[in-house]
């Protein structure tokens, strides 16, 4: 067997940052923190503090560390919400436009798809959705009265944001371009949009982290620098495009951004985000 690191006691950690040179001025909030945030989990914060050594930067606080941490909490709190929007929107969107012109079932049908999909890859996945979800009342519902057919307008409410995500990617050219243009863009950038926005989407959902982080998705259609299209910004702009009320964008979810990001001003560093200065113009 593989040897590993041996496990550490919260004082050991405590010791090992202080090692390190990392300045805990209040042990006794340390130990809280290290108490209920796993250790490993917490270095992810680290590393914009870290020398090529591993030691830390000068000034480097466990305080300032926790404060970006907390940022990173509610920044996912936000994102999330705008996420869930997005995801309802889209559902409505497909599954109207998909009911409308190929009926109820047509979704079973591989020939209202392009040649990409994969027909029984596509039915396991929504048979697992069922399975997992047997006891919500509309699934029982449908598998006692309907004989286990759903329509297109109740299946899609099991889908993950994947599952819509890959569902347009096989939709026909046709489709593909009606729902983009809902969305004002070109269907090829619109699949590129909805890969980015189910990574954010999965990372939020796992409580990951959005700070210092560098997005396995970057998206089509803006002209960001190379390092930025990988960043923070790039997932914003994207969530901002995709957002189904620019009225509710402009009224609530800018204004909560602003105020977050104005809370931490001290601790955070917009470029370890890939924002410009400038950002709030932008949104």
């Amino acid at each position: 067997m593989t040897e590993t690191k041996r496990p550490t006691t919260i004082a050991e950690q405590i010791a090992i940052l202080k090692d390190h040179g990392c300045i805990i001025s209040d042990s006794t909030f340390a130990e809280e923190i290290l108490s209920t945030i796993n250790y490993y989990r917490l270095s992810a914060y680290f590393l914009p503090f870290r020398n090529e050594d591993r030691s830390f930067l000068s000034d480097t606080t466990f305080e300032k560390i926790y404060r970006i941490y907390e940022f990173d909490r509610e920044l996912r709190s936000l994102l999330f919400s705008a996420i869930e929007s997005i995801e309802i929107a889209l559902r409505a969107r497909l599954s109207y436009l998909h009911g409308l012109r190929y009926g109820a079932l047509g979704y079973l049908d591989s020939a209202n798809f392009n040649a990409r999909h994969n027909t029984d890859r596509f039915l396991e996945n929504i048979q697992r959705e069922i399975t997992s979800n047997r006891n919500v009342p509309f699934v029982q519902h449908h598998q006692q009265k309907y004989h286990g057919y759903f329509p297109v307008w109740v299946i899609t409410e099991l889908f993950t944001f994947g599952m819509l995500s890959y569902f347009y990617s096989d939709l026909l050219t046709q489709d593909q371009k009606a729902i983009a243009r809902q969305y004002n863009t070109s269907h090829t950038v619109l699949k590129s949009w909805l890969r980015c926005c189910t990574d954010a989407r999965n990372i939020c959902a796992h409580y990951g982290r959005l700070y210092y982080r560098v997005f396995s998705a970057a998206p089509a259609g803006f002209n960001f620098s190379a390092g930025v299209r990988w960043r923070m910004w790039a997932v914003m702009l994207v969530i901002k495009a995709l957002y189904p009320s620019p009225q509710k964008w402009s009224e609530e979810f800018v204004p909560r951004a602003e105020k977050l990001f104005q809370k931490y001003a001290d601790d955070i560093d917009l470029y370890h985000l890939g924002f410009p200065r400038d950002w709030k113009a932008h949104l």
